[in-house]
C-alpha cells in the first residue's frame, strides 16, 4: 500500500523527506488493486488521476483530483499525503501540517513513518511540543534504519533545548537601522570597521529584467548618526557582488562574487569556481578594482562569505570543498612572512557539523566568532552561536545566542561591532522598508566578544606633511609576538589598528627610506574603551642629524640592565641598521634631573653602551655606532612633574652619516 512504499523510502539512505512522497506517488501508480487504504473504485481512479497529474507537474489539477477522491471516501488517507506533498513543496507549512493530521487522525498506526513527516514540517514551524510528541511516536517504529534514528534523536534534542529556551528568552530588541541604510528593495550581509565608523551592505538593485542585481552600498556616521547610504563605486559591477568583509581599519574589502570564471568583468574577477572571494583595496577614498584572491585559497568548488581577522593575518571563510566536516564548512588561511595565502585550514569538529556552517564573523578582538550552523543543538535549521578561543588558541565550546535572537526560521549573517555592545543583521519582520531590511540590537553581556580599542591617526612626512603608506606593527611585549600588521592608507596616509585590552604593547611604524617611529601602549588597567588613543605619526627621511627616539627600550629604576621587553624595539633597530647598511648612528642615554648629576650621568652612558652592546652581539658592525652619555643636559621638557621626568628617561639614537 502506499503508506507500505513511504516506509521503504524512509528505510532508505536517502533521507531528504521533501522527496520520498513523490518518489511514492510515482511507485504507487503501479500499485495493484486492493492495497489502497479505500475499497472505493471511484475514490482510486480519481486518486490515480492524481498521481498522474502530480507526475506531470500539474499541481492544481493534481489537488483537484485527490480532492474529489477524498469526497468519495473521507477515510482515504492516501489523498490526504499526496495534498500534504503538493503544500509542502509550495512551503505552506502549515497546510501540509493539517493533512498529514488528517491522515494520522483516520488511522495513526496506517503507517507510522507519517509521524516523522508530520514533526519534521512541526518543527520548521516552531511547534516543538507537538514535535517532539510525533517523534517519540515514530520511535514505537519497529527496524528504525540508524540513520534515520540518528537524525531523530538531534531533532529530538532540538526540540528539547527550544522548548527550555522559549521558557527563559535573552535579551532581545532590534531596531530598524532606518531610511538612510534601508529602502524598499532588500539589504542585507553587512561589514563594519572596527570604529563603527562605516557601515558597508548588499543590496537586490532587482528590476524587471533580473531576479538578482546585488551591489555594495556604504554609510559613514557623522555625530553618532548612519549617514545617507551610496553605492561603492570601483567595486560594484553589473553583476553579483555580495558577502563584505572589512578588514578592521576599513582599508580591505573581501567579498564574495559568483558566476565569473570567464572573466566576463574583467581579468582580475575571472573565477576558479562557481564562487570566489575577491578583494580591493582602498587608496584615498577610492576603491581599486577587484581581484581574485587567487587559486590557494579559492578552488573548483564555491568558497563565499570571508571574514578577515584584525590581526591582518588569517581570512575566515566558507566552503563546500573536499575534506570538509560537512556540506559547508568553516575554513580559515593565513598569510605567511613573505605575504603569500597559506592552504586552507579546516576549522575542526569542534565549530563544523556534519550540517551546514555559515555567515562566519571573527571579531576585532580576534578570539570570539560568530557564525550559523544546522548541526549543533538549537531551535532546528540555522541558528546563529558564538565560541571564543582560549590563550593556547583552542576553540572552546560553541554556544546557541538563544531565543529570541534565534527561532525556528534560519538566523545568520550577524554582524557584531567594535565595541561589542551593538550586533547587525537583515530580517523581512514587519514593520520593515520592504523585504529584508537592516537591524541591529544590544547584545547581552554573556555573548559579547572581548573589549577592544584601538589607535587611529595619520601618517605623514615630517618635512613635507605628504601622506604616507608606512607599514604598522603591534608587537605584545610580554610575549614578542606580532599581534598586528597593517598598512596606512597610501593615499591619505590615515590607519586605524585595534588593540584589545589587558596587554602591553609596542608600536612600530616603518616605510623604506624613512627613519622608523615607535611608541608603547599599556592596557593592563584600560577602564573606558570607548576613548580610542588618537595620534598622528610625522616620520622623518634617513638624513643626518634626524633623532628618533626608542620609546620601547626598558631598564630597572637607576640600572643600566635591558629588560626583556625591549628586545622587541632592539631587534626593530637591528632590521633597520641592517637594511640601511651605510647609515652610522650615535646611541644617547637620557635621564631627568633627580638625583646626583655625576651618578645620572654615569647611568645614561651605561644605557647607551647597553643598547650598543646588543647590536654589536646582533652583528652590528661597531664601527657604525658609538654611544655617549647625556645625563639631564638634554631634557625634551621641564623636569617639573612626574609625567615630565618620565618622559626626559629617554634612549635615543641619531644619525651621524650616511
Amino acid at each position: 500500500m502506499f503508506g507500505l512504499i513511504i516506509e521503504n523510502i524512509l528505510e532508505m539512505k536517502k533521507l531528504f523527506f521533501c522527496v520520498i512522497p513523490f518518489i511514492s506517488a510515482v511507485s504507487y501508480a503501479q500499485l495493484p488493486p486492493g492495497q489502497y487504504s479505500s475499497s472505493n473504485k471511484k475514490a482510486i481512479s480519481l486518486f490515480e488521476e492524481a498521481v498522474k497529474y502530480y507526475q506531470e507537474r500539474n499541481d492544481d489539477k493534481a489537488k483537484e483530483e485527490a480532492l474529489k477522491a477524498i469526497e468519495k471516501d473521507a477515510n482515504f488517507i492516501e489523498p490526504h499525503l499526496l495534498i500534504a506533498e503538493l503544500y509542502d513543496s509550495k512551503n505552506k507549512v502549515k497546510e501540509a501540517i493539517d493533512e498529514y493530521v488528517k491522515a494520522i487522525s483516520i488511522n495513526p498506526n496506517f503507517n507510522m513513518s507519517n509521524f516523522y513527516l508530520l514533526a519534521e514540517l512541526e518543527i520548521k514551524i516552531g511547534k516543538y511540543d507537538d514535535a517532539k510528541k510525533d517523534y517519540e511516536r515514530f520511535f514505537k517504529k519497529p527496524h528504525i534504519n540508524p540513520d534515520i534514528k540518528d537524525i531523530v534523536d538531534r531533532q529530538l534534542d532540538n526540540c528539547n533545548f527550544a522548548i527550555e529556551a522559549i521558557k527563559h528568552p535573552v535579551p532581545f530588541d532590534p531596531k530598524n537601522m532606518g531610511e538612510a541604510i534601508n529602502s524598499e528593495l532588500e539589504e542585507y550581509f553587512p561589514a563594519i570597521t572596527a570604529d563603527d565608523q562605516l557601515f558597508l551592505y548588499t543590496r537586490n538593485n532587482r528590476n524587471d529584467k533580473t531576479d538578482l542585481q546585488e551591489d555594495f552600498y556604504v554609510s559613514k556616521k557623522v555625530n553618532g548618526v548612519w549617514g545617507k547610504s551610496t553605492p561603492v563605486t570601483g567595486i560594484n559591477t553589473p553583476g553579483n557582488e555580495g558577502a563584505p568583509s572589512f578588514s578592521a581599519d576599513g582599508e580591505l574589502l573581501f567579498f564574495a562574487a559568483c558566476q565569473e570564471m570567464d572573466g566576463s568583468y574583467g581579468p582580475s574577477r575571472k573565477g576558479y569556481g562557481s564562487c570566489d572571494i575577491f578583494y580591493s583595496q582602498k587608496v584615498g577614498d577610492k576603491w581599486t578594482k577587484a581581484y581574485n584572491i587567487g587559486p590557494t585559497i579559492n578552488s573548483k568548488d564555491w568558497e563565499t562569505q570571508p571574514s578577515f581577522s584584525s590581526d591582518g593575518k588569517t581570512l575566515y571563510f566558507i566552503s563546500n570543498r573536499k575534506g570538509g566536516q560537512g556540506k559547508s564548512d568553516i575554513w580559515y588561511s593565513t598569510l605567511n612572512a613573505n605575504g603569500a595565502w597559506e592552504l586552507p585550514v579546516n576549522i575542526g569538529n569542534k565549530i563544523n557539523t556534519p550540517e551546514k556552517e555559515e555567515s562566519v564573523f571573527i571579531h576585532p578582538d580576534g578570539k570570539t566568532l560568530y557564525f550559523s550552523s544546522s548541526g549543533h543543538v538549537g531551535m532546528g535549521g540555522l541558528d546563529i552561536y558564538v565560541v571564543r578561543k582560549d590563550d593556547n588558541g583552542e576553540w572552546g565550546t560553541p554556544r546557541n545566542l538563544g531565543y529570541p535572537i534565534n527561532t525556528y526560521a534560519d538566523d545568520n549573517s550577524l554582524l557584531v561591532n567594535g565595541a561589542g555592545n551593538l550586533a547587525y543583521f537583515a530580517s523581512s519582520r514587519a514593520g520593515g522598508y520592504g523585504g529584508l531590511d537592516m537591524y541591529q540590537f544590544e547584545l547581552y553581556d554573556d555573548i559579547r566578544p572581548g573589549k577592544i580599542t584601538y589607535l587611529k591617526g595619520k601618517v605623514y612626512d615630517a618635512k613635507t606633511k605628504a601622506p604616507l603608506g608606512a607599514r604598522f606593527e603591534l608587537i605584545d611585549l610580554q610575549s614578542s609576538k606580532t599581534i598586528i600588521t597593517s598598512d596606512a592608507n597610501s593615499g591619505n596616509g590615515e590607519f586605524l589598528v585595534t588593540l584589545p585590552v589587558n596587554k602591553n604593547y609596542a608600536l612600530n611604524v616603518s616605510m623604506a627610506g624613512y627613519l622608523f617611529y615607535s611608541e608603547n601602549f599599556s592596557l593592563k588597567e584600560l577602564t573606558d574603551v570607548t576613548q580610542p588613543f588618537k595620534m598622528d605619526v610625522p616620520l622623518q627621511l634617513i638624513d643626518t642629524g634626524n633623532v628618533v627616539e626608542l620609546k620601547n627600550i626598558f631598564f630597572e629604576t637607576a640600572k643600566f640592565d635591558l629588560k626583556p621587553e625591549s628586545k622587541v624595539e632592539l631587534d626593530k633597530l637591528v632590521s633597520f641598521l641592517n637594511l640601511n647598511k651605510t647609515i652610522r648612528i650615535e646611541l644617547s642615554g637620557h635621564t631627568d634631573n633627580v638625583g646626583d648629576k655625576k651618578m645620572n650621568l654615569t647611568l645614561s652612558l651605561n644605557r647607551a653602551k647597553s643598547v650598543y652592546n646588543y647590536l654589536v652581539t646582533a652583528g652590528i658592525d661597531a664601527n657604525r655606532l658609538n654611544y655617549k652619555g647625556y645625563g639631564d643636559t638634554h631634557p625634551k621638557v621641564k623636569n617639573d612633574t612626574d609625567e615630565n621626568r618620565a618622559a626626559n628617561r629617554r634612549t635615543e639614537f641619531k644619525v651621524i652619516g650616511k
